[in-house]
């Protein structure tokens, strides 16, 4: 897997520096879709959770080769390893994965819940895990399976009413000579990207296209060797063979049906229209054996309703190994998150985005009439605070025992009492029934602040800015395919470069406020001013890391003040430089912590 700004990032990365993609609010969701809607998007859209599977000749390798591990993305390996293709190919001859079972496979989605499976037909590394007559490097013909695991997973996945899809990288290919991105045995100079497209990919694409029954999405991936004009002909040309099926935003110059985002990338506030969020269930995306780091099913279920709240489809992936097994904790953790679904799926399949921006204790997803509350951290006196609601509720209950609770408006707020419950469950959700029309997701609502949560975080992307400060996604790595994505406000250089910060204090106290940001050993030791509640606090920065620019982005919590806020009220925190200089930091929050 790779996000969009691949090209840049890989050249970097081999060139051992680091690589921050930045880009402002206003071009960060910046449309990578056509402009016409496709017709089949409804199920899509309402669909809400997905599986990914990577699977290929590097989940036989297993995150290993000729005794050196290696760590990240599993299925680069042939590329991390710089394996020379003959080499490779004879990893072919050993891949047997006599214990795959579709059945086993397309049950375990059913039973967690998903909606439609997307499987590599063909990754970077060019095997074909379906039996095609373009290429005799396939799973039929190279190995001793000699079957097609891909005919029997679309057959399994349609029984049990799961939409089914292929992966196919169109450009990347290791094993061809013309195929991208293979330069240590093929001279880059000399490739004829056409002529790879005319003889493998687009005959490769017809044949999953036309041989594996209706398919609700094609999944593309890493774009290149064509032109906007080339790349709509070809998409058009495969439109014919399936009318009906979704085709991935990575096909290349804005010509999908819906939007996908960078690995593991969530947008901070709702996108509108189609778009999906892909994440890994442990650290890579291809089968490691010595990668264990799994979310849990609390992760998974937070994960997903953070991705419903802000309008969007999580496509979550797993890594089968080598002998055609899902990972134990994989197939136990999707089981678990099945069973919430199962219970809680109202407030997540066919929602929209929530129009109560994000709060300590959760976020919400959307249903007309109805705002779904995701509570993740639940308040210590049990008292939830929705701000600014404008519409008339009717009533609120637990969505899962149906036990109505009580509530109350003070003011233009809601406060609902909560019941008692697991101080450590994953997602208790909340309905509230209401009538009339309220605005939409509105980034002006003060944020909550309240000694009910060991934390109160304000995020970059609510601050409102002056002078040259902007907003920015930044995306980074610590180790080659370990993406990070996160909002920070940027470019705070002079004095008249600001970030502002709406907050509302419901309860009064002492208040630790830190600034959590990544500080380059450049940017160290300059000034700066945070006013809050009248009084202004001045701080020097810190330098986050010893390391030069091959370092990720490193953050720091670094406490600035102690302050008392002595009544219940709306406050504004203001930060910016003291003096002129290059830019102080990159802000990612402002974190007030109740002291007790």
């Amino acid at each position: 897997m790779r996000t969009t700004n691949y090209f840049l990032t890989i050249v970097l990365f081999f060139a051992c520096t680091l690589s921050i993609h930045a880009q402002t609010m206003d071009e960060m969701w910046d449309s990578s879709v056509s402009g016409k809607a496709n017709p089949n998007l409804k199920w899509f859209k309402e669909a809400k959770f997905g599986m990914f599977i990577h699977w290929g000749l590097y989940a036989k390798l297993a995150g290993e080769w000729k005794g050196k591990r290696y760590y990240g993305s599993g299925e680069w390996i042939m590329s991390q390893a710089r394996i020379p293709v003959a080499e490779y190919k004879e990893v072919a001859k050993t891949f047997n994965p006599i214990k795959f079972n579709a059945d086993e496979w397309a049950q375990l989605a059913k039973d967690a819940g998903i909606k439609y499976m997307v499987i590599t037909a063909k990754h970077h590394e060019g095997f074909s895990m379906f039996d095609t007559k373009v290429s005799d490097f396939d799973i039929v013909d190279a190995t001793p399976y000699k079957k097609d695991p891909m005919k029997a997973l679309a057959e399994a996945t349609r029984k049990r009413g799961i939409q089914f899809g292929f992966y196919y990288s169109q450009f990347q290919d290791w094993y061809e000579p013309n195929g991208g991105k293979n330069s240590w045995d093929f001279d880059e100079t000399k490739k004829d990207y056409q002529k790879y497209y005319r003889e493998k990919a687009i005959p490769q694409l017809k044949e999953l296209l036309g041989n594996y029954g209706p398919l609700g999405i094609v999944w593309f991936d890493t774009p290149g060797g064509m032109t906007k004009e080339q790349t709509l002909n070809f998409v058009n040309d495969l439109r014919v063979l399936q009318p009906k099926s979704l085709f991935s935003s990575r096909v290349g110059h804005g010509l999908g049906d819906y939007r996908d985002f960078g690995d593991s990338e969530v947008p901070d506030t709702p996108i509108k229209g189609a778009w999906e969020s892909i994440y890994t269930h442990n650290d890579s995306w291809g089968y490691i054996k010595h990668d264990m780091n799994f979310k849990t099913p609390a992760e998974i279920i937070r994960l997903l309703a953070n991705v419903a709240s802000k309008g969007g489809n999580l496509m979550l992936n797993v890594g089968p190994d080598g002998e055609g097994n899902i990972p134990e904790y994989s197939v136990k953790f999707l089981k678990e998150t099945g069973k919430w679904l199962d219970k809680n799926g109202e407030s997540i399949y066919g929602s929209t985005y929530g129009l109560i921006p994000a709060q300590p204790w959760g976020v919400s997803t959307s249903k007309p009439g109805k705002q779904y509350l995701h509570v993740m951290r639940r308040p210590l006196d049990g008292k939830l605070l929705i701000p600014d609601f404008k519409g008339k509720v009717a009533k609120v209950y637990n969505l899962v025992s149906q036990q109505q609770l009580s509530w109350k408006n003070t003011g233009k707020d809601i406060w609902i009492d909560l019941p008692v419950f697991e101080a450590d469950a994953a997602n208790t959700v909340v309905v509230v029934e209401y009538s009339g029309k309220i605005d939409d997701y509105d980034l002006k609502v003060p944020i909550t602040v309240s000694g009910q949560y060991p934390e109160n975080i304000v995020g970059a992307t609510y601050a409102r800015l002056k002078g040259n400060a902007k907003i920015q996604s930044l995306t980074y790595s610590h180790y080659y395919g370990d993406w990070k994505h996160t909002v920070c406000v940027t470019d705070i250089k002079s004095n008249n470069d600001e970030a502002d910060f709406a907050i509302r204090v419901t309860e009064p106290g002492v208040y630790k406020i830190a600034l959590e940001y990544s500080c380059a050993p450049e940017s160290a030791k300059q000034e700066g001013s945070m006013t809050v509640n009248g009084q202004e606090f001045l701080f020097r920065t810190l330098r986050t890391s010893d390391f030069d620019k091959k370092a990720p982005l490193p953050f720091i919590k670094h406490v600035i003040a102690t302050t008392t806020f002595s009544k219940a009220a709306d406050y504004q925190i203001s930060i910016r430089p003291l003096q002129n200089g290059i830019e102080l930091f990159k802000l990612k929050s402002v974190i007030l912590e109740p002291v007790k």
